[in-house]
């Protein structure tokens, strides 16, 4: 079996109260370029066992069935199954940790496991300076958000 896992962070100079809820099926919509998803489950709220899906877009490369695996949103942590049933499994893990009233880290974890060569050949392929740069893209884009 192939896997590899990746964690990166960045800081951004908001509350978590109110960087948390961006990290939602709903939240992406705000500040992720063609973001859009199908919930499942329905509702728009997450919850433990929420499902959605979504269909290609900047930041992945099929389209994927997500779970919500673990919601704790006083503790600012959500994580997250994305299966590319073709492709690949990721856990999708992100806790915002409040380091003062305007302060946050964002911390983002992606634990791949591939179902596929396609899978494979992207684990093989990707390395932390690639991981770091597709959150460095998420700080971008949050800050465009909150710039605008």
């Amino acid at each position: 079996m192939t896997t590899k896992k990746f964690e990166a962070s960045f800081e951004m100079a908001e509350s978590a109260e109110t960087l948390f809820p961006l990290f939602s099926a709903e939240g992406e919509k705000l500040w992720v370029p063609d973001w859009d998803y199908v919930g499942v489950t329905g509702g728009t709220e997450l919850y433990e066992d929420y499902v959605f899906m979504t269909e290609n877009h900047d930041f992945a490369t099929t389209n994927a069935i997500w779970l919500v695996k673990r919601f704790e949103p006083k503790k600012h942590f959500v994580q997250f199954y994305k299966v590319e049933p073709e492709d690949k499994i990721a856990v999708v893990s992100v806790r915002c940790k409040e380091m003062s009233a305007r302060r946050t880290l964002v911390t983002v974890g992606y634990d791949y496991i591939a179902l596929s060569d396609k899978g494979r050949d992207f684990i093989n392929d990707h390395g932390q300076g690639d991981y770091e740069a597709f959150i460095g893209q998420w700080k971008l884009l949050l800050q465009q958000y909150f710039n605008s």
